[in-house]
């Protein structure tokens, strides 16, 4: 009687081998305290305290953001809250060289790039001044198409590969950003042509109301980089020096010439995915959302702080007022803004325009005379 031959195809072997090389990197546990001493930071006690203060910058801009968009003052605004370690704690990790691909929720990082707040404000509301940047400023405006900067980071790391520069494009999207064609398009392009970029994928744990579980079988997202053979990581999203340390190394791989890295940020959203009538309590229980305000990052920080003697709650009150006022005074110069007029808005569709976009132009010019 032949014998069967062993099935040396075990799968779910398989499977679980992959997934436990994307364990998640954390440094500071909910407590404060350091969980891991060999990815601890090398940052000055003035450098700890300034990325503190711009995560404490960036609740303050989500904070008077939510109450403009509901006094119907903004256009689109989609909430940071929960994410500021993993957006401020990665930018941390690069420099004014580098060029920035922001998604629409990334405004916090492309302010401390070098946009005007007042033009952040401006975008918001769809006006062209919030497109116009300073010349210094390298960064495209907020995609507004799903996972689509990953493929202009790509083009912009791909130049600075071929320039010899030692900077690199950083892009950002979210879980259901991962899901996208441009995505793949991106993370297999830059691998194949070893751009200098980092990709990030932001985990919030919903792509609007779709939950993470049903957007994709894979048990992180940061295998997914393996199939574009370029390293991938999981990191604590709420830990703002894990971020940052993971962030840092990236970069420096990258600009080494090694190609990019795609970093998968564990965080969470605590408020809708953006003011348009979204209502996270359709979707998510009220024991999830508790768990993670626990997590919160700014706690999570602050204690790590305060137990080094860098920070007490006279500081904090201090810097939130001052954020506060810097806020107020965008704002009410964003509202000093001209009124967009027509004509402008045929102006900017093209360099030179065709006859007929230009006698639209003078139709239209005619009548914002009167």
């Amino acid at each position: 009687m032949a014998k069967s031959k062993k099935n040396v195809l075990d799968f779910e072997l398989h499977l679980k081998s992959v997934e436990e090389n994307f364990e998640m990197i954390q440094v500071l546990d909910e407590d404060g305290k350091v969980v891991n001493e060999d990815l601890l930071p090398d940052l000055k006690d003035e450098e700890l305290v300034s990325l503190f203060e711009d995560m404490l910058w960036s609740r303050a801009l989500n904070d008077r953001s939510t109450i403009l968009a509901r006094q119907g003052r903004l256009g689109f605004f989609g909430p940071t809250a929960g994410q500021e370690a993993s957006q401020i704690g990665s930018y941390y990790a690069f420099d004014k060289g580098d060029i920035l691909f922001p998604g629409y929720r990334d405004i916090p990082q492309l302010v401390l790039h070098g946009l005007p707040l007042d033009k952040a404000f401006l975008w918001s509301r769809g006006h062209v001044l919030g497109n116009d940047y300073p010349e210094t400023l390298n960064a495209m405006p907020p995609q507004i198409i799903i996972g689509a900067q990953y493929i202009q980071a790509i083009g912009a790391g791909l130049g600075l590969k071929k320039r010899g520069k030692k900077q690199v494009s950083f892009t950002y999207t979210g879980d259901g950003g991962s899901s996208q064609g441009d995505f793949y398009e991106g993370i297999n392009t830059g691998g194949a042509f070893k751009v200098n970029t980092v990709f990030f994928i932001q985990n919030n744990g919903y792509a609007i109301s779709t939950p993470r579980h049903k957007q994709s079988a894979a048990n992180t997202l940061a295998q997914k980089a393996a199939a574009a053979g370029i390293p991938g990581f999981q990191v604590d999203g709420m830990d703002a020096l894990a971020v940052y340390a993971v962030s840092k190394a990236a970069r420096e791989w990258s600009i080494a010439g090694n190609g990019p890295v795609l970093i998968e940020t564990i965080t969470s959203r605590f408020g809708a995915h953006s003011m348009s009538g979204d209502d996270p309590k359709r979707y998510r229980t009220q024991a999830d959302m508790d768990a993670w305000d626990k997590k919160d990052p700014l706690i999570r920080m602050r204690k790590y702080l305060v137990a080094k003697g860098l920070w007490d709650e006279e500081k904090e009150d201090e810097v939130v007022a001052r954020y506060d006022e810097e806020i107020v005074e965008a704002v009410a110069k964003a509202d000093a803004a001209p009124k967009q007029k027509v004509s402008e808005f045929l102006e900017s569709m093209f360099e030179t325009a065709d006859p007929i976009t230009q006698e639209q132009i003078d139709k239209y010019k005619a009548k914002e005379g009167k």
